[in-house]
């Protein structure tokens, strides 16, 4: 009959290649006027991330073993009542019963995106379709733009997604705050390349510091992807010396520390004496210079340099060391000094202190000693003098006898 040999005609549909894509959710109802208990088949449409697993099912209603078709959205026969017909081994059967045909498509593709055809053949031909779509999850990738970022210049950044549908959307943060960024947005087929520009000013203090790029499909969830850079800024090197925290005294050693920072650092740090070179006993190990057994002779400014293709910076510390009989002051003009004082000195003048004082204390001690002695035997006379005259043991003598009877001079002896 007519409606047999039509029904020939679209079962002879099959061959040719596959063209890869994803599938989304397709829904079916039953035909219209249909009566209760004719078959029919319906589908669900699919949606799945390229490189996924998607699973179209027919579902079969009243179904009488009648023949069951499933095609590709180019109308070749993927499966013809359960046997493989399409050379293609991503498809698989996954089970195939009187209420519905399962098959899986692996390793989902972006060309396998569109309408897959369940038709059922009996009496009356139906078919549905199931639609499939797929999506492409957003890969952001940032990249430095330009030179590498120096102190006080700008950093531009690029935040590219090179494949994503549908197209997506990208935000910058920086320390959890957002950026504002451009957006320029590329479309080949299906297909969205999509991508962001930042530029802003940096300083020392951002070296190491971390930028975010933040991609998504708009109306998707669970596809959000970030990616993080961190900001490589060069700038000069800065150098600081670290003078010794005690007194150093003659035949201490003497250690100089030279703080260093910088992008890059530098691989080498140079050690000197102004208008002198480095004592014999002076050793320079990295950042550190020692001198061993201080000397008058060591006397001196001495300077850290440290060079890179970004510029150079220096420091320095003057060492004065006095002689052996005199107090030996090592002064930093810069305030970061230290003292060497001779041991021996300190010792004579403190034995020459004590001794001071000793020679003080018997001076004093005598000159007490003498006045009380001289004022006990004042008193003891006067008073030997006062007890003879009340006994009348007092003798009295005239002197020039051939004078003036009234003027004479009286003598008291005791």
């Amino acid at each position: 009959t007519e409606r047999e040999t039509e029904r020939g005609r679209d079962m002879e549909a099959a061959g040719g290649h596959f063209v890869p894509f994803i599938l989304l959710a397709a829904g079916s109802c039953l035909m219209p006027g249909h009566h209760a208990g004719a078959q029919v088949v319906h589908t669900e449409n699919v949606t799945v991330m390229e490189g996924e697993t998607a699973e179209i099912a027919c579902k079969l209603h009243s179904y009488d073993r009648s023949i069951v078709v499933i095609q590709n959205p180019n109308r070749q026969t993927l499966f013809f009542n359960g046997t493989r017909a399409l050379k293609d081994d991503r498809f698989q059967l996954v089970s195939f019963t009187s209420h519905q045909v399962r098959i899986a498509l692996s390793d989902v593709r972006v060309q396998d995106e569109g309408g897959y055809y369940c038709q059922l053949y009996a009496e009356d031909t139906h078919h549905q379709v199931a639609v499939v779509t797929v999506l492409v999850a957003p890969v952001p990738v940032v990249a430095l733009v330009g030179d590498t970022a120096t102190e006080n210049g700008p950093v531009n950044l690029e935040c590219r997604v090179p494949r994503s549908k549908p197209a997506a959307m990208i935000r910058w943060y920086r320390d959890k705050k957002p950026l504002q960024g451009m957006i320029r947005q590329e479309q080949q087929g299906k297909i969205f390349s999509v991508s962001s520009s930042l530029s802003f000013p940096v300083t020392r203090r951002d070296n190491g510091g971390v930028v975010t790029c933040e991609a998504d499909l708009p109306g998707v969830k669970g596809q959000r992807r970030r990616t993080d850079f961190t900001l490589d800024v060069r700038y000069a090197p800065s150098v600081k010396l670290e003078p010794p925290p005690s007194i150093l005294r003659e035949g201490d050693d003497l250690v100089l520390a030279c703080s260093v920072t910088g992008n890059p650092l530098p691989s080498q740090i140079s050690w000197t004496r102004l208008n002198d070179s480095l004592p014999i006993r002076a050793e320079s190990e990295g950042r550190e210079l020692t001198i061993t057994r201080l000397t008058p002779a060591d006397n001196g400014t001495y300077v850290c340099e440290a060079l890179t293709d970004m510029g150079r910076d220096t420091d320095q510390y003057t060492l004065v060391v006095y002689a052996v009989h005199t107090p030996t002051v090592a002064l930093n003009l810069t305030d970061r000094g230290a003292i060497v004082e001779q041991q021996n000195a300190l010792s004579y003048a403190m034995v020459g202190g004590v001794l001071a004082l000793l020679v003080f204390v018997l001076i004093c001690a005598l000159t007490i000693t003498v006045w009380f002695s001289l004022r006990q035997k004042g008193s003891y006379l006067t008073h030997e003098a006062s007890r003879l005259d009340e006994h009348g043991e007092v003798r009295e003598a005239f002197i020039n006898g051939g004078g003036d009877s009234h003027e004479h001079k009286k003598e008291y002896f005791i």
